[in-house]
């Protein structure tokens, strides 16, 4: 079982990046799958949750209104969209599979799997 995530990268302030967290050795369509994201010295904190299953989305308030989390089950993947980026975005990003159960939640240990990361930096 592994989580792949991508898309990281530098952007200017007000920019956009796509991540993407491509799951092998299971089907995501049964579970939920959460975003999360750290910076150095700092807790992760979540950032957003989709339930396959049901379709419920949920999102972090810092970040209501600028990402958008989807799901494409042909390609085993889920995708965060990022817009409206600001340099408080910077972190690590983490994707997370949460296989005991489809429902989304909020906190790490909720989570089985983990995506290595990748690194966004939000700076002009």
């Amino acid at each position: 079982v592994q989580l792949q995530a991508s898309g990281g990268g530098l952007v200017q302030p007000g920019g956009s990046l796509r991540l993407s967290c491509a799951a092998s050795g299971f089907t995501l369509n049964y579970y939920a799958i959460g975003w999360f994201r750290q910076v150095p010295g700092k807790e992760r904190d979540w950032v957003s949750c989709i339930s396959i299953r049901s379709g419920a989305i949920f999102y972090a308030d810092s970040v209501k209104g600028r990402f958008t989390i989807s799901s494409d089950n042909a390609k085993n993947m889920v995708s965060l969209q990022m817009n409206g980026l600001k340099p408080e975005d910077t972190a690590v990003y983490y994707c997370a599979a949460k296989v005991i159960s489809p429902w989304c939640g909020e906190y790490e240990y909720e989570y089985d799997y983990w995506g290595q990361g990748t690194l966004v930096t939000v700076s002009s």
